[in-house]
C-alpha cells in the first residue's frame, strides 16, 4: 500500500502547478515547507529512452567478406556478453543492510480489552511494531532498487570493454539528445570517431548499404554513422526525429537553449502533439522495433531461413528511463505483440496491393505487345456471339443463362445450386472429350478441366454479380485452354465453329478488343459457352503471354482486384494516403522484418519476393520523408532489373522504377541526376512509339501496292473521316491476308476439317429430306 501511494504521488508531480516536500520525498533535496517549481522537477525526472547498437568503424566493412569469419565475430560477441553478465564480487550485501531488512518480531502477551481490542497501554507497542514493519519494507524495496541499478551500471561499465574488431557501440539518450561511444575506440587519434555529440539534426545518408545516418551536433560538428543492420539505422533515425521534435527535451538537453532541428519541417515537428503524446508514441514505436529485432534474432518469423544479423543484432537494445515494475513489463509485452499483429496485417495488405498493381502493369504491357501481332487487327475486327461487350462486371446485359428446371420456383437457393451442380456433373464427360479434341488438333500449351463449382461458391457469385440469380452462373462445368498466340486463338475459333458450331451459345471476345476495358486487374481472355446435355458449360481460352504473368493464380489476382477495386488508382503508393506518421513508421519496421534475410546490398536479380518487398518499402520511405533511402533502394532495384536476363534495361518495370527515381531525385534537389534519368525515360517512350509505328507500317506495305495510293490518301484533306474508316478497313484486310498465310503454313488441317464438316452436314440434310 505504501508503494502504491508513493507511486501515485510521483505521478501527480507532473500535473500540479507546484509541489511540496511530501510529494517529492524521493530524489529531491528540498527542505520541509519549501516548494519547487514544476519545470525544475521535470528537468530532473524527464522521460526518455536509451538505445544502444553496433555501428561499423570507418576503416572496416560490414558484413565481413566471405572467408573473414562472420560467424566467428558473432560467436566472439556472444561470449563477451555472457562474461559481462556475470555477477560482480563487490556487489555483496552489508551487515547493516541485512539488519535493516530483518522483519521485527510480532508483539505477544498483550492483554485484550472490551470486544477483544488492545488496551490503551499497549497501543504504543503496536505502533512501534507497525513503524518498524514499514521501515523494513522500505529498506527491502530500496535494497532491491539499489541492487538492480548497480547491476545495470556494472553491465554498462563492462559490457563493451571487448567488442569484435571493426564494430563500435554507440548509445543514444533521447532525454538529453546525446550520442556517446560506449566501446573503446580503435585509435584514439582518429578524428572520424566522435566519442560524444549533442544532436541538433539528423538525416539518412546516401550510403549505398542504406545503413547510414548523418548527425549534426549543436556545436556544428558532424558524425557519419553506418549501422551494422538496416533496421538499426531506421530505428535510430526515427528516434532522433521524434527526439528533436520534443521541445521540452530540446531545452533540457541544451540547458534551456532552444535548438531548431533542420529536418523539423519534414518530420515529427509538424505533428500537433503534446509532450505526453510524444513520449507515448516514442515508447510504443521503439518497443515495437525492439520486439521485432528480438523475433529476427531468434529466427521466430514464419518463413525465416536464417537467424538475423550477426553481431550487429546482438548489441541492439532499447531501455526506457522509468522503471515501471515487472507486472507493467508483462502487460506491455502483450500489448506490443497485439500491436505488431495489427501492423503486420496492414503491411501484408499493402504489399498485396503493390503486387496486384505490379501484375496489372505486366498484363497491360503484355497486351500492348500482343497488339503488334500482324493478325491482331483482323481479330480486333471480329464480332463475338452473344457478346454484350462488358468487362465482366455488368450482368444486366448477359444474354446466355441456364435453363430453368421444373420446380425451381419452389426451391431454395441451396437446392437450385445443388441441382445445377448435378447437371454440371452429367455434362462434364462431354466437355472433357471436346477439350481433348481441340488440344489434340492445336497442341495446347496448357489444358485443364474442372473442378465443378461448389454450390456455396455459386451462391456467392450469384449474390455478388447477378443479384442472386443462380441461372446466370454459367461456369458450374468449366475448362481452360491455353493457346500459344493470336493465330492459334483464331485457329481454335475456326475449329470450334466447324466441329461443334450448333452447340456454341456464346463467344466472348470483347476483353481482347483494343477499345474495350480489360477484366479487373488487367486480365484479358476469350470465353466460349457450350450447351451440353441441357447445361451451359464454359471454356476459358487464355493466350500464353497473358497466362505466364500469373499462371493458375490469375483468377485469384482477378478476384482480389475486384474485391479491393485496385483499378480505381494507378499508383500502389496511393494506398498509403491518410495514414498517420506513427503507423507509417511502424509499417517500415514490418518491412524490415520482411527483408531481414536479405539486406539490400546482398539482394540478387532473381529474388523476386524481396524485390517486391523493397519496392513496397520505397513507397513508405517516399511518404515518410526518407527520400535518401528511397533513392538508394531505387537505384539498387533499377540495377537488378537491368541485370535480369528476363527483364533488362528497356523493360516496362525498369521504366517504372526510373520514373520513381526521377521523382525522388527532384525532391532531393539533385537536378542534374534527375535529368539524366529523364533522358532514359524519354528514350524508352520513344522506343515504344517506334515499335507501334513499325508494326503499322508493315501492314500498310501490304495494303499499298503502288506508291501513288499512299500519296493520294495523304493529299486529300477533305475526306478525313472516310479515310479513317477506309484505312481501318484496309488494315483489317491486310491483317486477314496475313492470317490466311499463317493459316496455310501452320494450320493446314483446318481445310480438311472444314470439308469433313461440310460433307457431314450435307449427309444430315439429305437424310432429313430438306435442302
Amino acid at each position: 500500500q505504501q508503494q502504491d501511494q508513493t507511486f501515485f504521488l510521483v505521478v501527480t508531480l507532473y500535473t500540479k502547478e507546484s509541489i511540496t516536500m511530501a510529494e517529492v520525498e524521493v530524489g529531491t533535496n528540498l527542505s520541509p515547507q519549501e516548494e519547487a517549481p514544476v519545470d525544475d522537477v521535470k528537468a530532473a525526472l524527464v522521460n526518455g529512452t536509451v538505445l544502444e547498437a553496433a555501428f561499423v568503424h570507418p576503416d572496416h566493412t560490414w558484413p565481413p567478406a566471405d572467408g573473414q569469419g562472420k560467424n566467428a565475430i558473432e560467436l566472439e560477441a556472444s561470449k563477451n556478453l555472457l562474461k559481462d553478465n556475470a555477477a560482480d564480487d563487490d556487489d555483496a550485501t552489508t551487515d547493516g543492510e541485512r539488519e535493516a531488512m530483518q522483519m521485527p518480531k510480532k508483539p505477544v502477551g498483550m492483554r485484550k480489552g472490551l470486544f477483544g481490542l488492545c488496551r490503551s497501554s499497549d497501543l504504543h507497542v503496536v505502533g512501534e511494531y507497525e513503524q518498524k514493519k514499514v521501515a523494513v519494507n522500505k529498506a527491502r524495496s530500496d535494497y532491491k532498487t539499489k541492487k538492480k541499478n548497480k547491476e545495470k551500471e556494472q553491465r554498462k561499465k563492462h559490457r563493451y570493454e571487448k567488442v569484435p574488431e571493426g564494430i563500435m557501440i554507440y548509445r543514444l539518450d533521447t532525454a538529453n539528445h546525446t550520442i556517446q561511444l560506449m566501446s573503446q575506440p580503435t585509435n584514439e587519434q582518429d578524428q572520424r570517431v566522435v566519442e560524444t555529440i549533442v544532436v541538433a539534426a539528423s538525416k539518412p545518408s546516401n550510403d549505398s548499404s542504406r545503413r547510414g545516418i548523418e548527425v549534426t551536433g549543436i556545436d556544428g560538428k558532424t558524425l557519419s554513422m553506418v549501422a551494422c543492420e538496416q533496421r538499426t539505422a531506421i530505428a535510430w533515425c526515427e528516434a532522433m526525429d521524434m527526439m528533436l521534435a520534443n521541445d521540452d527535451r530540446a531545452a533540457n538537453a541544451t540547458n534551456g537553449k532552444r535548438v531548431l532541428a533542420t529536418q523539423a519541417s519534414r518530420a515529427w515537428g509538424n505533428e500537433e502533439l503534446n509532450v505526453t503524446e510524444r513520449d507515448q508514441i516514442e515508447e510504443q514505436y521503439l518497443n515495437l522495433a525492439a520486439y521485432s529485432n528480438k523475433l529476427i534474432r531468434a529466427g521466430a518469423l514464419p518463413g525465416q531461413k536464417n537467424k538475423g544479423g550477426g553481431a550487429g543484432g546482438i548489441y541492439y537494445s532499447v531501455d526506457f528511463q522509468s522503471d515501471k515494475g515487472e507486472d507493467y513489463e508483462e502487460e506491455a509485452l502483450e500489448s506490443i505483440a497485439k500491436r505488431r499483429a495489427v501492423i503486420k496485417d496492414s503491411w501484408d495488405f499493402y504489399r498485396m496491393i503493390c503486387s496486384l498493381l505490379r501484375d496489372r502493369r505486366k498484363y497491360d504491357e503484355v497486351f500492348r505487345k500482343m497488339q503488334l501481332d500482324a493478325v491482331y487487327p483482323y481479330l480486333n475486327s471480329m464480332t463475338g456471339l452473344n457478346d454484350p461487350g462488358d468487362n465482366g462486371t455488368d450482368a444486366s446485359n448477359k444474354m446466355v443463362i441456364q435453363k430453368e428446371g421444373s420446380g425451381f420456383n419452389k426451391m431454395s437457393k441451396t437446392q437450385i445450386a445443388d441441382a445445377m451442380v448435378k447437371k454440371a456433373e452429367e455434362a462434364l464427360p462431354s466437355l472433357v472429350e471436346i477439350c481433348k479434341a481441340l488440344a489434340g488438333s492445336l497442341g495446347m500449351e496448357e489444358v485443364g478441366v474442372g473442378p465443378i463449382k461448389e454450390p456455396q461458391a455459386a451462391i456467392r457469385k450469384a449474390d455478388k454479380k447477378y443479384e442472386g440469380d443462380l441461372l446466370m452462373v454459367t461456369d458450374y462445368c468449366r475448362a481452360l485452354l491455353v493457346v500459344k498466340d493470336f493465330p492459334s486463338l483464331l485457329a481454335l475459333l475456326e475449329l470450334a465453329r466447324d466441329s461443334f458450331g450448333p452447340l456454341i451459345r456464346r463467344v466472348k471476345l470483347s476483353a481482347l478488343k483494343s477499345d474495350h476495358k480489360s477484366l479487373q486487374g488487367g486480365y484479358r481472355d476469350c470465353k466460349i459457352n457450350l450447351e451440353l446435355k441441357g447445361h451451359i458449360c464454359e471454356i476459358q481460352v487464355h493466350v500464353w503471354p497473358m497466362w505466364t504473368v500469373c499462371g493458375v493464380d490469375g483468377f485469384r489476382h482477378y478476384r482480389h482486384c475486384l474485391e479491393y477495386s485496385t483499378d480505381s488508382f494507378a499508383d500502389p503508393y496511393d494506398a498509403l494516403e491518410g495514414l498517420d506518421r506513427k503507423t507509417m513508421a511502424e509499417l517500415i519496421v514490418m518491412a524490415e522484418e520482411a527483408v531481414a534475410d536479405t539486406p539490400l546490398d546482398n539482394l540478387e536479380w532473381y529474388q523476386e519476393k524481396f524485390i517486391l518487398d523493397y519496392f513496397a518499402e520505397v513507397g513508405l520511405f517516399m511518404k515518410h520523408g526518407l527520400d535518401e533511402w528511397a533513392e538508394v533502394t531505387l537505384r539498387t532495384l533499377v540495377k537488378l532489373r537491368c541485370e535480369s536476363p528476363d527483364i533488362g534495361p528497356e523493360h516496362h518495370e525498369t521504366f517504372i522504377l526510373q520514373q520513381y527515381l526521377e521523382k525522388v531525385l527532384r525532391r532531393l534537389k539533385k537536378t542534374k541526376e534527375a535529368d539524366e534519368v529523364l533522358k532514359k525515360i524519354t528514350k524508352t517512350e520513344q522506343r515504344v512509339k517506334k515499335e507501334t509505328k513499325e508494326a503499322e507500317s508493315s501492314l500498310w506495305d501490304q495494303v499499298f501496292v503502288a506508291p501513288n495510293d499512299a500519296y493520294d490518301m495523304v493529299m486529300d484533306p477533305n475526306k478525313k473521316e472516310r479515310e479513317e474508316e477506309e484505312n481501318m478497313r484496309k488494315e483489317v484486310k491486310a491483317s486477314k491476308k496475313q492470317w490466311r498465310k499463317i493459316r496455310q503454313e501452320r494450320f493446314g488441317f483446318l481445310d480438311s476439317a472444314q470439308q469433313s464438316t461440310t460433307r457431314s452436314q450435307a449427309a444430315e440434310t439429305t437424310v432429313a429430306g430438306s435442302k
